[in-house]
């Protein structure tokens, strides 16, 4: 695994009432979030990323008011349509 070190204000941490384990983790999850809602990567992906099983990242995209699902009510509809 590769260990990447990232410089902060200090501010940071006060402005978010967070210490510095507690705001990697969150970090880590916000950045595993938006990248599978941007599609960029799978879910089980993500959440290694996020550092949780599958199960609890779903229950943080929830949190994120991210849809677990990466299709469209209308993809849905136009794949049961097209269906034979």
């Amino acid at each position: 695994m590769t260990q990447l070190t990232l410089e902060m204000p200090d501010e940071v941490f006060a402005t978010l009432q967070k210490g510095q384990a507690e705001f990697t983790r969150e970090l880590r999850i916000a950045a595993a979030v938006k990248w599978y809602e941007l599609e960029l990567v799978s879910q089980g992906m993500a959440a290694e990323i996020a550092g949780l099983t599958r199960a609890e990242f779903i229950t943080a995209l929830g949190q994120y008011r991210v849809s677990p699902f990466q299709y469209t009510a209308d993809e849905v509809l136009s794949e049961l349509v097209n269906a034979d």
